[in-house]
């Protein structure tokens, strides 16, 4: 369903036949005697009798020509758990016969503009859908007017949050694409569009990657008859005369994954063009930054190949040498995100000198094994960026968790013949020895990895996501920025 917001003033309960609004205290009427007249209150007050109070949200007809919706506010409320009930507004109100509703935040009795972003970009997010292949293109409309005290004060963190809810669907839909539509070349072009953002795009292809020695990321996309790619996304709204040093995000943009030689079984391959979900969140990220022209340098690189069988494609027992001048035994080549994000990693440190580097992969099923669709793996050699995308990650319940990075796992992945091998045969710790294997093309900088291979997508509808694609992180990277960067 497609709902237009706008905003009003003041409010005329005579033209209205769709009406919702918030109560305080278990749904207590007392805020209503400015709108509704004492028979009118008094009929709430019996249909509320009558109601399960124990839901956030209840309906009901007040007369013939006017519907009302109850929304209970509980005392305490934080900024998520209003998110989360916008959410639940929209799902409640999605399959009502509805083309318009008109929502009162009048009677929140205090800090109602906050308050309305908040439950307005809860009702946004969790009404995402992809559905532009679907044949029938009918879909509904609903026109939602929203009552407000103070639109100024509203305005002034409106953009913000239409930049994240922009830059959070731009994931989404890059995650939701087809691999036969986004392929790495199809995908460079709709980076290319972010130019008129005023984000500087620079497209690598393979000529530029091969003389620039990346021969790690090259290898994954041997085997496809699709070019590979690198790209960076440079937003510079930092126009202080002191320039601080970038912050960056590194995503890994594998289009299609079949596991290369080393393949997958074919059941559920068909969710492995979610694989670039690491690179979406990067892209999304930086789009949303330009649009509500955020006041930080950020580099955004992505490495786009899609991981294939063929005549050509890298083997098992192939050694590579990534950019960084490390040599690689290639031992499985469905362990190929940890092979583009080397060279993406090692590039990004060298050229931009960044304050610090955040990479996100769907890099290890290991790592859905021990946190599931609650957490996204977080590994990292600075306690205090740690700590910093924790607690960001609490206020947007994009919640990463810390797993150790140790030297003795590095002997996991130290090769015999090479200076590391790109999978650990010992079996266990898969997700620990993969973020050692990306430590290695790391120098000095301040640096973490997020594994969301549990949270990139998912199968069924919970809290601010519709099911499937979700752009987790593209939230959790804003919060960040605008807590500690901006």
């Amino acid at each position: 369903m497609i709902i237009n917001v706008n905003y009003k003033k003041i409010i005329n309960n005579k033209s209205i036949s769709n009406y919702a609004l918030f109560l305080n205290d278990n749904y207590n009427v007392k805020e209503l005697k400015s709108y509704f007249s004492s028979i009118e209150i008094n009929s709430i007050k019996d249909l509320i009798k009558n109601s399960n109070l124990k839901k956030n949200i209840i309906n009901f007809n007040l007369s013939p020509k006017k519907n009302i919706i109850l929304i209970n506010i509980k005392k305490n409320i934080d900024t998520y758990e209003i998110e989360n009930l916008g959410a639940d507004f929209y799902e409640f109100i999605k399959n009502l016969s509805l083309k318009s509703l008109f929502l009162n935040s009048l009677t929140l009795n205090k800090g109602n503009e906050e308050f309305i972003n908040y439950f307005l970009h809860g009702l946004k997010l969790r009404s995402y859908e992809f559905n532009i292949y679907k044949s029938s293109k009918t879909q509904k409309k609903l026109n939602l007017t929203v009552f407000v005290k103070n639109f100024e004060k509203i305005k002034k963190n409106l953009i913000k949050f239409n930049a994240i809810e922009i830059g959070t669907n731009f994931a989404r839909n890059l995650v939701s694409e087809p691999p036969n539509i986004l392929y790495p070349k199809e995908y460079v072009n709709r980076l290319i569009k972010l130019r008129k953002l005023g984000i500087k795009v620079t497209v690598y292809n393979e000529s530029k990657l091969k003389k620039m020695g990346m021969n790690s990321l090259l290898g994954v996309g041997r085997g496809s008859s699709k070019e590979s790619f690198l790209v960076t996304l440079e937003w510079n709204g930092d126009k202080s005369k002191n320039k601080k040093p970038p912050i960056s995000f590194v995503g890994k943009g594998v289009c299609f994954d079949t596991g290369g030689i080393s393949l997958k079984p074919a059941k559920f391959m068909e969710e492995m063009k979610y694989d670039m979900a690491g690179s979406a969140v990067v892209a999304g990220l930086i789009q949303s930054l330009a649009i509500r022209k955020a006041k930080i340098n950020a580099i955004g690189v992505v490495g786009l190949v899609e991981n294939m069988p063929g005549g050509n494609a890298q083997r098992p027992g192939d050694i590579v040498k990534a950019y960084n001048g490390k040599t690689i035994e290639v031992l499985n080549t469905d362990a190929e995100g940890r092979l583009v994000l080397a060279d993406a990693l090692s590039f990004t440190e060298k050229k931009f000198k960044p304050k610090f580097i955040i990479d996100l992969a769907t890099l290890t099923g290991a790592i859905i094994v021990s946190l599931g669709e609650e957490f996204a793996g977080l590994f990292s050699n600075n306690d205090d960026l740690s700590k910093k995308l924790f607690d960001s990650g609490l206020k947007v319940n994009e919640k990463v968790w810390r797993l150790p990075l140790h030297k003795n796992y590095d002997k996991l992945m130290n090769s015999t013949i090479a200076d590391i091998q790109n999978i650990n045969y010992s079996g266990g710790a898969g997700s620990i020895t993969a973020a050692q294997f990306l430590q290695r093309f790391i120098e000095k900088t301040p640096w973490a990895h997020l594994d969301i291979a549990g949270m990139a997508f998912s199968k069924k509808a919970a809290n601010l996501n519709p099911g499937g694609a979700t752009g987790f992180g593209v939230r959790l990277l804003n919060q960040l920025i605008e807590d500690y960067y901006e």
